[in-house]
């Protein structure tokens, strides 16, 4: 009998997908210290976030034959050494783009709303002169529609992104790093019950990017040692005012140059999920009055995991099928 270990968890239609298989899951959460000697009982380890695989652990279990991950982004296992060794390692790289793009306009409509610090301090709203005052202070608010939001990163994320601002009637530019000519191909749905509609969009340079866009919003791997997409220098080209969204991952985005631009106004707001020292998150951020936050829930909604779940099973499933 195949065992699955699913150390972060699994949603149960993932789960039932393995059961009718055949394969035994194990949803008992073990320390990573601990890994070592519990998945010398189990064929396959299946983590989220939490857990990571690094080399150490891989050559300890010579045993493993599948590491999955439930999710998109996969630096916290390490993949290469782990297919070298002639395990397969799998992901689900579409289940929760649309759970995550409606994260990224949840935090935009936020910032350009003033809604973050609005709930702050509507609690103290409890005469006219109070009300008065605060709805002077968030009547400056914009609209998105004709806006540009630039997208950095065209992976299925950035595109479900794309398709939700497209119907809000915003400009729309990607880049790719370290491949500005590549064609972006977005299926759009322009409402429902219409047909697809197919829209091509050739990525632009970095720069361009950067200098052009009203919003930002950042879907990139960040390998670890890797340096920072955006910076202090990246930071002094952007428009004053611009809108930042990292629902990536920690450390693609300064945080110290990230406040620093908030603080000096360069920046209008910011919205992260994602944070460098996580789950630890930096005292300036987390009280600063132009910033919305959320505690690394991209891809945590009920529809997302389920998918996830379901595609993860149906994968490891079929991998094992093969044998």
């Amino acid at each position: 009998m195949i065992k699955i270990l699913a150390n972060d968890g699994i949603d149960a239609a993932g789960k039932k997908i393995f059961e009718a298989a055949g394969f035994n899951v194990s949803t008992d959460k073990v320390a990573q210290e601990n890994l070592v000697e519990a998945l010398k009982n189990f064929d396959a380890i299946l983590v989220r976030s939490a857990t990571t695989v690094r080399t150490d652990l891989i050559d300890a279990c010579p045993n493993l034959k599948v590491i999955g991950r439930a999710g998109v982004g996969m630096d916290n296992i390490d993949v290469k050494y782990a297919r070298d060794k002639g395990i397969a390692v799998i992901n689900t790289p579409a289940a929760s783009s649309q759970s995550v793009a409606e994260l990224v306009f949840a935090h935009l409509f936020t910032g350009v709303r003033f809604l973050h610090d609005a709930n702050r301090n509507m609690p103290a709203s409890d005469n006219k002169e109070t009300f008065d005052k605060l709805k002077k202070n968030y009547s400056a608010g914009i609209e998105l529609r004709g806006k540009t939001l630039g997208i950095i990163g065209a992976g299925q994320i950035g595109k479900c992104v794309a398709a939700i601002a497209m119907g809000l009637g915003m400009n729309v530019m990607f880049h790719r790093l370290n491949n500005e000519d590549v064609v972006v191909d977005l299926e759009f749905h322009p409402a429902l019950g219409q047909r697809k509609v197919t829209v091509n969009f050739k990525c632009v340079s970095f720069t361009k990017l950067i200098t052009e866009s009203d919003f930002i919003t950042l879907h990139v791997p960040f390998p670890k040692g890797s340096s920072p997409v955006i910076g202090k220098k990246e930071f002094d080209l952007m428009k004053p005012g611009v809108g930042i969204v990292n629902t990536a991952r920690g450390g693609v985005v300064s945080e110290n140059d990230l406040i620093e631009s908030l603080t000096s106004g360069k920046v209008g707001f910011a919205g992260i999920d994602v944070f460098e020292g996580e789950p630890l998150v930096k005292e300036a951020l987390r009280k600063h009055p132009k910033v919305t936050l959320s505690p690394h829930i991209g891809g945590s909604t009920k529809e997302a995991q389920e998918r996830i779940g379901i595609e993860l099973a149906q994968k490891v499933v079929e991998h094992f099928s093969k044998k």
